[in-house]
């Protein structure tokens, strides 16, 4: 078992609270065409913050809960601060949990 599991799980928990604490977390889902994009983070159809909600977070739920390999790299803080420049300080905390989920998975 990767000695990271429990971090990224316990990382991914304070990802969505800070998603609740914003105001950005949704009750409903997007559309299943919606969640269908084949655009790298469905950028053609979705906020950042719903794809973190129902593509990021799921996925990386099943990662875990599979025993599957964790990914050896992430990338997706870069992704968000584009995705928030327009409101750095608001996405801060979020911002900073990214981050610290890219040390992570890049601390194999």
């Amino acid at each position: 078992m990767d000695e990271r599991t429990a971090q990224v799980a316990e990382q991914l928990l304070l990802i969505e609270r800070e998603l609740r604490q914003l105001g950005w977390w949704q009750s409903e889902a997007p559309s299943a065409e919606a969640l269908a994009s084949q655009a790298p983070f469905c950028v053609d159809t979705l906020a950042f913050e719903q794809w973190l909600q129902w593509i990021f977070l799921p996925r990386m739920k099943m990662l875990l809960e599979s025993a599957s390999p964790l990914p050896r790299a992430s990338g997706i803080k870069e992704m968000a601060e584009m995705a928030y420049r327009e409101q750095p300080q608001r996405a801060r905390g979020l911002l900073e949990l990214l981050g610290e989920f890219d040390r992570l998975l890049t601390r194999a």
